[in-house]
């Protein structure tokens, strides 16, 4: 068997025969102009290393970016992901109930695209996992309160960027 992994420009081959594997690349080196770069050290956002033991992927690298990009570096750091019994609630039910005080985000599209990046670090970070999913469901219209909670996420990978 021999699984080809594809994402945007990359290519993970890997397989169970090693025939199969190189029949794969000869094949697909004389279809298209690619470069093999050995054994898998890193994949976008993701630092593998391989061990006796086994072998460990991590992306400590993706989430120090990310706490730098936000200007967090250094700032105080939480215990948990979320919040403890933290309800979140939809714009539409602010409506319906009268609920002032919980303002929709002007532009939603930082929001976006910072829980896009924590859904890409939930892979080696199931710490985060419900958290994350949990503010996954607003993306099409978040409050102020989602994102807090979204840079709180960013505060708590601080203590442990792993």
């Amino acid at each position: 068997m021999v699984i080809i992994l594809v994402y945007v420009d990359y290519l993970i081959i890997t397989g169970n025969d090693q025939n199969m594997i190189s029949e794969a690349k000869y094949i697909l080196q004389h279809s298209f102009k690619i470069k093999d770069l050995g054994e898998l050290r890193f994949f976008p956002g993701i630092e593998i290393a391989r061990s006796k033991q086994g072998i460990l992927m991590n992306q400590r690298k993706f989430a120090l970016e990310l706490i730098s990009e936000l200007g967090l570096t250094g700032s105080k750091l939480v215990s948990t992901p979320m919040e403890c019994n933290q309800r979140f609630t939809t714009t539409e039910y602010d409506k319906q109930n009268n609920y002032e005080g919980d303002e929709k985000l002007g532009d939603a599209g930082p929001y976006q695209r910072l829980v896009g990046k924590l859904l890409y670090l939930t892979m080696t970070r199931p710490d985060i996992c419900y958290a994350v999913h949990v503010l996954s469901q607003f993306m099409h219209c978040p409050k102020i309160s989602h994102m807090d909670a979204t840079v709180r996420v960013v505060k708590y990978i601080e203590g442990a960027p792993r």
